[in-house]
């Protein structure tokens, strides 16, 4: 199951440092504000964290779903921050439910229909909280925010304002809460896709006041990709390079930093697609960690591994580049936790804990047929993942071991993408159908 050390294709002549990290200073590390946790890379602090548990043991309690939904519960304190839709109402919604319990503090309508495909819903994005507010987007481009008691603050709709989105598949980008600013990208066609958007659409990263809804600025981001290789559905991340913060972006074929005050773009590297390939959507959003930054292109393509630079970055930049054919990933973004890259790959079927300078440490194979696309979680010298049917699997991040395995579907759970995360000493699983609270001490599950 584990494969021995191997070196890739290194490049990379030194590292940049890693800065402190301190996104909100409210929030602490045992919460879980926003798709990839409180570092904005897959990785928490937490300790404790149960590694052996199921159905009949370890779960503190469990609560129904009205529907699918890809995002992931959003954690401060004793409150969870769902998105969601009602399957039976055909009605998006947003939720808060008791950390203790698990029963449903506050639930607001958000509008009505929940999809444009058969592949997901407008329930894919991540809500995100700064401890003061939280803030739900859709996929039809609904973005409301709240206080955490469930008063409304404000609503607009995204595609009213700047046009319909051209997206083949269903928009659903995660926003970012950082310091101060809301942060949404839209990468998208420049034509009509299935009669959606229009001629000569631009992609652009969005600025927006969370205190009340208001746009602070919008930078158009240009772009050579055609065709469907223009869209993502990545979310922008923050790392901060030599005392400054920037806001990294990946898709239309490249990546890119932007200023987080402006917008304006400080570099941008590419292309994993020299020959304009337009089928090459991206999914995976930039991870970065120890001074360097990884792309991961699509469809069993290598991941690229930059080190941050000003104006356009040449192949100088190229830290490394994958060679192994393990070393890939379409769907999930990877993770960084101890110094180490953590990249779960849906194609090659593996996940692979990889240093900065490239190294390969170990790989791990994903056991059974069944797709892992939930990006990965990293915490307490574990890594946790769950595939399509609800399978949670538990690997040591250590050595690469499998640790453990857990069945919690249900024959309706055929989908799951929805990250496991991580606060207050215990696990959050969301299935198509149920939301589990996982921790120790408990023989069978609440009701």
């Amino acid at each position: 199951m584990k494969r021995p050390p191997h070196i890739l294709r290194p490049v990379i002549l030194g590292l940049l440092a890693l800065g402190s990290f301190h996104p909100h200073p409210q929030l602490l590390a045992q919460d879980w504000p926003q798709w990839r946790g409180p570092f904005f890379n897959g990785s928490t602090t937490e300790k404790g964290l149960p590694s052996q548990f199921s159905k009949e043991t370890g779960v503190l309690w469990s609560a129904p779903m009205s529907g699918p939904s890809a995002s992931t519960p959003i954690i401060f304190g004793d409150k969870i921050f769902l998105s969601s839709v009602d399957k039976d109402n055909q009605s998006t919604h947003a939720q808060c439910l008791n950390r203790a319990s698990g029963k449903i503090l506050w639930e607001t309508k958000i509008s009505d229909g929940i999809r444009r495909d058969d592949r997901s819903n407008y329930s894919s994005p991540s809500p995100v909280t700064d401890g003061k507010l939280v803030i739900f987007l859709y996929g039809n481009g609904d973005l409301a925010a709240f206080d955490l008691e469930g008063k409304a603050l404000w609503r607009r709709n995204i595609e009213q304002d700047y046009g319909e989105f051209a997206f083949q598949w269903t928009f659903s980008a995660s926003p970012l809460l950082f310091q101060g600013r809301l942060y949404l990208p839209v990468l998208q066609r420049d034509q009509p896709v299935h009669n959606r958007g229009k001629e000569g659409g631009e992609s652009f990263l969005l600025c927006i006041d969370p205190s009340n809804g208001k746009t602070q600025w919008r930078h158009v981001r240009p772009t050579e990709a055609q065709a469907e290789s223009r869209e993502a559905f990545t979310t922008p991340m923050p790392y901060e390079v030599a005392g400054k913060w920037q806001i990294l972006l990946a898709g239309g074929d490249m990546l890119s930093a932007h200023d987080p005050a402006s917008g304006n773009e400080l570099w941008r590297w590419g292309t994993w697609n020299p020959t304009r390939i337009g089928h090459w959507r991206l999914v995976p959003s930039p991870v970065a960690g120890a001074g360097v930054v990884l792309a991961c292109a699509p469809k069993k393509s290598p991941i690229f591994a930059i080190r941050p630079g000003a104006g356009i970055l040449d192949e100088k930049a190229l830290a490394w580049s994958s060679t192994d054919r393990a070393l890939t990933s379409d769907v999930p973004t990877p993770a960084f936790a101890d110094g180490d890259f953590f990249v779960l790959s849906d194609v090659a079927k593996s996940l692979s804990r990889v240093a900065p300078d490239g190294t390969l440490k170990w790989t791990f194979e994903t056991p059974g047929r069944i797709k892992y696309e939930a990006s990965p979680l990293v915490a307490d010298n574990k890594v946790f993942l769950v595939n399509f049917n609800g399978d949670v699997v538990v690997v040591h991040a250590g050595d690469g071991s499998l640790m453990h395995q857990a069945a919690f579907g249900t024959p309706d759970d055929k989908q799951v993408r929805s990250m496991i995360v991580a606060a207050n000493g215990q696990l959050f699983l969301r299935t198509d159908t149920t939301l589990f609270c996982l921790g120790k001490g408990k023989d069978s599950a609440a009701k």
